[in-house]
């Protein structure tokens, strides 16, 4: 069985069933079946809008599916969103900052909104700008900030209530070498804590090299679903053309 058979999905921390989401007549994700183990680090691949932003929307409960349904460490979403989104953080393509608080009191606000106390929020707030690399420019505010240091800025936004789930929807957009190789690193911290971690990316190599399980998502469904040790970068690059979703994509592979 693979992972995205219904039958092996009773113990999985995240359990989609036959996911249906459509934008008038539409279809995006079409009847998609994906279960994922607590502790997975899965790379998501696929063509632009082959549904891997949405699907990620819809786990965050910021869209509601068509038909089908959406478990999360026993949750149902949307009805039980609240609840799930306590267990996530998202980093996404956009920053999703208030550009005119100050990198500080963008962590102090959602601190608040996750109920953190005040001395575990200044400690996280320490910890995080520090490991992101924005610590000297912490009293800035975000207007001033390069697109780069608004990711990274919103990478320590995601980590600040220490959630069981971390979902990535492009991350590396707008990160230099040295950013994204710092962003390498703590996903690769996280997998080890244990924590479950849901990227969608277009680089089949960083997929191959961080992620544990590979997901391709083509025409609405899964079309391959595999550990990532099962294919190098190349093998997946193949596969990745084989299941209809590599030709004209924008995926990335090293030249």
């Amino acid at each position: 069985m693979t992972h995205s058979d219904p039958g092996t999905q009773n113990s999985a921390l995240i359990v989609i069933h036959a996911l249906v989401k459509a934008y008038g007549l539409m279809p995006v994700l079409r009847k998609l079946d994906l279960s994922i183990e607590r502790g997975e680090f899965v790379a998501l691949l696929g063509a632009n809008g082959s549904g891997k932003s949405t699907l990620l929307r819809l786990l965050t409960g910021l869209s509601q599916p068509t038909a089908g349904t959406i478990t999360v460490g026993g949750w149902e979403m949307p009805r039980e969103a609240d609840a799930v989104r306590a267990q996530i953080g998202l980093v996404s393509h956009k920053p999703l900052l208030y550009e005119n608080l100050t990198a500080r009191e963008n962590l102090a606000f959602f601190a608040r909104l996750y109920n953190l106390s005040r001395a575990d929020a200044d400690a996280r707030t320490k910890q995080l700008l520090e490991r992101v690399g924005l610590i000297k420019r912490r009293d800035d505010a975000v207007r001033t900030f390069s697109r780069g240091m608004q990711q990274r800025l919103s990478i320590a936004r995601a980590l600040l209530h220490d959630p069981a789930i971390l979902l990535l929807d492009e991350p590396y957009t707008g990160l230099d070498v040295d950013a994204a190789a710092m962003l390498d690193q703590i996903l690769t911290e996280n997998q080890r804590v244990g924590r479950t971690i849901i990227m969608a990316v277009h680089d089949i190599e960083r997929a191959a090299s961080l992620a544990s399980r590979v997901v391709m998502i083509a025409r609405g469904v899964v079309g391959y679903d595999a550990p990532s040790s099962a294919l190098d970068a190349a093998g997946l690059a193949e596969k990745y053309s084989q299941v209809g979703v590599g030709q004209s994509t924008g995926v990335r592979t090293a030249s």
